[in-house]
């Protein structure tokens, strides 16, 4: 097994002393791997997308990259070491007053300075690369939901990331195109070797991805291991949950 990227220790988020979201959560997530995250709505999974990849401090707790505590840097460290991540927003986050075009080539100008025949070079790559090499003058708002999800893998890359945070990378997609989606981001991290952690409730497509999965539920994290393994948990929450079963304890 390929050594600890990153690691949670003891992880706790409260908003206001009667709203606690995350308990006491440790985690290693290996260099290299595929790392699946399910569970039902409102039980912290974003939340904790946010607390590794250095949007949202914990109350408690260490997030640890190569053994580099992430909240306790100087500022400057930090940033560097953001640096070597990208994130894909549930919502994708792009500019409607940038074209397609001008979203990719906008962190690199803002973090990296990139000239811009660097930035054009980059945009044709990255277009390239995601299958949308026509839309670079089209704004988000002129292509499809597909389209706008493929912009969003695309500008998340477009720092060379050696991390990479999906939240929800298909959501509000038909199946087919879902399924297209995650071969692109399989792909994608094979050619340029990342580590990619991502949110999913669509079960099909955690399964499709997934190296290894964990479970956020009920303040805390269930690591399941292997889709293989996960399926054959043992835990009721987790068989109700992958099963869309009514009955159980996830309803009670």
């Amino acid at each position: 097994m390929a050594s600890a990227l990153i690691e949670l220790e003891n992880i706790s988020m409260s908003f206001g002393a009667d709203e606690e979201v995350l308990t006491k959560v440790s985690l290693s997530i290996h260099e290299g791997e595929n790392f699946v995250i399910v569970g039902p709505s409102g039980q912290g999974k974003s939340l904790l997308l946010k607390i590794m990849g250095g949007i949202q401090p914990p109350t408690e707790g260490r997030v640890l990259i190569e053994g580099k505590d992430l909240y306790g840097l100087p500022r400057d460290e930090q940033k560097k070491l953001m640096r070597r991540m990208g994130m894909l927003f549930q919502k994708n986050a792009l500019f409607d007053s940038l074209t397609c075009g001008e979203n990719i080539s906008f962190p690199m100008k803002e973090i990296l300075n990139s000239t811009d025949q660097e930035a054009a070079e980059k945009i044709e790559y990255f277009l390239e690369a995601v299958a949308i090499p026509h839309a670079r003058d089209l704004y988000p708002d002129e292509i499809s939901g597909g389209m706008q999800k493929r912009l969003g893998i695309a500008r998340a890359l477009a720092l060379d990331p050696e991390i990479i945070f999906y939240d929800d990378p298909t959501a509000g997609l038909d199946p087919i195109t879902s399924r297209r989606i995650i071969e692109l981001i399989l792909e994608l991290q094979k050619k340029r070797g990342s580590t990619a952690i991502s949110i999913t409730n669509d079960m099909n497509r955690a399964f499709q991805m997934a190296d290894r999965m964990a479970m956020v539920v009920d303040h805390n994290v269930i690591l399941t291991g292997t889709p293989e393994q996960t399926k054959a948990c043992t835990d009721k929450r987790v068989q109700q949950f992958i099963n869309g079963n009514l009955e159980g304890p996830l309803t009670t």
